[in-house]
Parts: structure tokens; sequence; C-alpha cells
């Protein structure tokens, strides 16, 4: 299948890319350095309504589809991983809402949301929770008029900026999965602190905290969709945004792709420049071939969900594209380096930070073996 993309997608596509390179590629070394969140490109990006680019109009957003979000995703991880995942935290955080609010949450919290009012979060991982999220320890209990959460999550995206977070928590333990709820907990309400801050590998611009609930009262109007439905919304939004997670993926390989072959046209060694050797002309070619490889299925994947979002076929295919995307990325940002040699281990080219940034596209919103265990079950059921 040949992806041709209507005329408004190669226009969002051309735009998202002068925007990154005139606004956010000579930032990006900046971030990194300083471990700074990229403030100013939330305004940016809010302006350009791209902060709810796959959300219907009603409800704020450009009504663009999840295809278009993979191709803004994609241009601006190509310049800037960290302030791609703010997009990619946005629909994380917006996706619960579309897929479970009522109405009335939608209007105001999804609105909020996808207009660039404010950013989200979503609050899944705990200390002894990750892939398993069934074993997770933090609890809603139910009270009048809503619920009192206690617990504490962490490597939570946004955590620290937050204001409107989707959080995962046991309203009935006993039921097991079928026992944890999604609720909604705002920046400001009583008992709701965020802890320190991590310090990442990568994504260094990317706001990375502990949250903590302590005590914290959730009105009954802020449950999302009923009561022990939590875990089911959960998995319905990573089949929507894990091919997002790919275009991210795929824009830190695309950019270090471009970034080798400038590289070798130019160094010479020998004589000669790198892009005359044929061991480094083969080295290009496989990059490319991964790159190409991995655009594919992210497209196909996303287009797959615009076409019939409740096909049978995305769960399958949003995990192959996140999971394949990204081991593209590792692998091609790791090949950039050794094509750079010496000056690749060197903040001084952006080809070291691009492979400090790929490493997390392999473990968050599910590690790459969580996905194969995924496509295993849905090949042989």
């Amino acid at each position: 299948m040949d992806f041709i993309l209507r005329d408004d997608q190669k226009m969002l596509r051309d735009t998202v890319r002068r925007i990154a390179e005139s606004r956010f590629l000579p930032r990006a070394g900046e971030i990194d350095a300083a471990e700074e969140f990229p403030r100013e490109a939330v305004q940016i990006l809010a302006e350009n309504g791209l902060l709810g680019i796959q959300v219907p109009e009603e409800y704020g957003g450009a009504g663009a589809g999840t295809l278009s979000l993979v191709l803004a995703v994609e241009e601006i991880a190509r310049v800037c991983a960290s302030t791609s995942v703010i997009l990619t935290t946005q629909a994380l955080a917006s996706d619960p809402l579309l897929l479970a609010g009522t109405e009335e949450q939608k209007k105001n919290y999804l609105h909020r949301l996808a207009s660039g009012a404010c950013l989200g979060a979503c609050a899944i991982t705990e200390p002894a929770a990750g892939s398993d999220v069934a074993g997770m320890k933090t609890t809603a209990r139910r009270v009048q008029g809503g619920y009192v959460v206690n617990g504490a999550k962490i490597f939570i995206t946004n955590g620290g900026e937050a204001e409107i977070v989707t959080v995962l928590a046991y309203t009935d333990r006993e039921k097991g999965r079928r026992g944890i709820s999604m609720l909604i907990v705002e920046k400001g309400d009583r008992g709701f602190t965020t802890g320190k801050k991590e310090h990442k590998m990568g994504l260094h611009g990317s706001d990375t905290r502990e949250l903590v609930f302590e005590e914290v009262f959730v009105p009954s109007d802020r449950l999302l969709g009923p009561e022990g439905s939590g875990f089911l919304t959960l998995m319905k939004t990573f089949n929507y945004t894990r091919p997002a997670v790919g275009g991210q993926a795929l824009g830190i390989a695309q950019g270090a792709l471009e970034a080798a072959i400038g590289y070798a046209k130019e160094r010479v060694q020998f004589g000669r420049p790198l892009a005359s050797f044929q061991g480094m002309q083969w080295m290009l070619a496989e990059m490319a071939l991964r790159v190409e490889a991995a655009r594919s299925l992210v497209y196909r994947a996303a287009a797959m969900i615009d076409a019939d979002p409740e096909s049978p076929q995305i769960p399958k295919i949003a995990s192959m594209a996140k999971w394949y995307a990204s081991d593209a990325a590792m692998a091609v940002t790791t090949d950039a380096v050794q094509v750079f040699g010496g000056y690749g281990y060197t903040r001084e080219y952006p080809v070291e930070r691009m492979m400090r940034d790929a490493k997390i596209t392999q473990i968050y919103e599910g590690t790459n073996q969580i996905q194969r265990t995924i496509v295993a079950g849905q090949i042989l059921r």
C-alpha cells in the first residue's frame, strides 16, 4: 500500500517542518544540555493548533486524525525529540477522555487540553508496577460524593507541568484488572503533589517526575467511564497512541540518517569523502532501509485508525509499529554515531543526543518485550 498524503496533510507536514527547523532546532542542544523544559515550545505548538491535532473540532481540536498527529510528531522529533514528547503526551492524556469521557468531561477537560490552554499527563507507572499495570498500589476509596486517592506514580512525563492528570487506581482490588478505574486529578487538588525531577539518559528537555497522592478527594463527576473500566480504557488508549510514539522514533531516526549522510559526504579520509567507500555506502543504505520500513508500518497503523477506529487489527499493527520503529531508531542512531566516529561521541554533533533520546522509545508506552507479547497474542488468537 502506498500512502499518498492528502494536500492538507502535505501542507501540515511542510508547515511543521518549517516551524521545527526555525523554532525548535536552534534550541535543541541547549535544552538538552540545560535539562530545561521548553515552555516557549508549548506556546508555539498551541498557537499552531498542534496540541489537539487528532481531537475532533467540537472539543477544541483540529480534527485532523492520527496520521496527521504522526506527521507532526515525526517532523518535530527529527530536530528535537524532547519537544515532540509534548505532543505525544498530550495525546496520551487526551485519548482516554475521547474514549471514555462524558460529554461534559469532553467539553471541559478535553477542550482545555486540545486547545492548548494547558498540558496533561497520564499517571500509570509505579515503583513496583511498570509493565505489570495490575501490580500497582494506588487506590481510589469510594466516599460520599466521590473518591479519595492514595498512592504514588513515577516516571510521569509532563508531571511537573500538567494541570490535568488522568490517574489509574484500584477502586476494588479484589476484582483485579476489572477493579481498576481511571480518574481525573487537577493541579491544585489538596493532597496532590509532585516529587523529584528525574535526570534521565535522554529526553533531557522533557519533565519527568514522581506524583504523590495523599488523601486526594476526586468528585464523582471526574470518574472516567464506569467504575472498573480503567484498564480497558488504558489498553484502548495505547492502541491509538503507540503509532505516535512510532512516529517519534521515526523522526529521530530520520534526523540521524540525514546527519550521517551529510557528514559522510563532507568528511575526508585517505584523500576521499567517506561516502565514496563501499562499506560506508552499504551502512547508509541499511540505515535508510530501516527508516523507510518503519515509516511504512507507522503510517499504515495511523491510517488504519483513521479509516476504522474499531478495526480488530489495530492492536497488532499499533504494537508492531511502535516496536519496529523504536528498534529502527536505536539501530540507526547507533550507526549514525559510528559514521561520525569520535566526533559522534561528543556533544558537538546532534547524533549523540539522538542516540540517547532514541532509547526511551523502546521502553515507554509498553516495552518492546510487551509489544512482542501483544502481537503474539493477536496472531495466535
